[in-house]
């Protein structure tokens, strides 16, 4: 309980993690009006074509509930990654983590209560936005746009109780990565880039590339949030949770025991 009320003062009395906060929710809440919005002028121009008598060039973008909360999945997930690398990289930035330890010789408990604390923060905050995200999209598109955006199966409903799920497990993968790498610039740059930009690599490296993009993480990730990529999976969204967070601990553990050997 020392240890959690320690790490709760730390996350609570810095800028950085309200920033990190609000702009979790700008972005989580912005880009789900930008997607109503967007698919109600879509389909407005596509049904202007068609009253004119042309043949629409395009089909109009009708938005899923997994559609509805990307800024919420995306954005604002990558965020809550950058607060929870830099609740670990800032102390050893500062020096602070040679105190910490020393206040708690036990350094595999510190890890477990920051992914713990910053992991329930992120899932309870995720989950409140997931619901705000799916109701602005809603609202803003109107019944004819949103006539996809209904909670009325269970895929539907996995696209948003999956989202303090998958949060729970990247600030777990975030607080790993900042334990191993130490060094900010070069945890955020990683979280940044692997989800982006490296697994998407994949998909240039033909035959080869088909064969990997089932097992890359973030992408059995996004499966399991009922985002469609494409992909011939070799299991169902459950199963690559199961993946996605047997990955993840497996690179927490590692975080466990070099925390455990290496200097602070």
């Amino acid at each position: 309980m020392g240890v959690m009320a320690a790490e709760r003062i730390k996350l609570t009395s810095t800028r950085s993690p309200w920033w990190c906060t609000v702009a979790i929710v700008v972005l989580g809440l912005g880009l789900a009006a930008v997607v109503g919005l967007s698919s109600k002028a879509s389909l407005n121009s596509f049904n202007s074509q068609a009253a004119d008598g042309k043949e629409p060039d395009f089909k109009p973008f009708l938005p899923t509930v997994a559609d509805s909360i990307n800024g919420v999945t995306g954005f604002g997930v990558l965020v809550l990654m950058i607060l929870a690398a830099l609740a670990v990289t800032s102390e050893y930035r500062f020096g602070i983590i040679r105190t910490t330890f020393q206040a708690v010789p036990k350094r595999d408990s510190v890890l477990v209560t920051k992914a713990g604390l910053i992991g329930a923060f992120g899932a309870v905050l995720t989950f409140v936005l997931a619901l705000g995200a799916f109701a602005i999209a809603k609202a803003t598109a109107g019944s004819a746009a949103g006539a996809d955006l209904h909670l009325s199966g269970g895929d539907d409903w996995r696209s948003v109780y999956g989202v303090p799920i998958f949060a729970l497990l990247c600030v777990v993968l975030a607080v790993a990565v900042g334990s191993l790498i130490r060094q900010s610039a070069g945890a955020i740059t990683l979280l940044l880039l692997w989800p982006l930009l490296l697994e998407s690599l994949f998909s240039l490296f033909g035959t080869f590339g088909e064969k990997v993009r089932p097992f890359l993480p973030f992408a059995n990730a996004n499966h399991f949030l009922g985002q469609d990529q494409g992909i011939d999976w070799h299991w169902g969204p459950w199963g690559s949770l199961v993946y996605f967070a047997v990955v993840v601990l497996a690179i927490f553990g590692a975080a466990l025991v070099m925390v455990n050997r290496r200097d602070a």
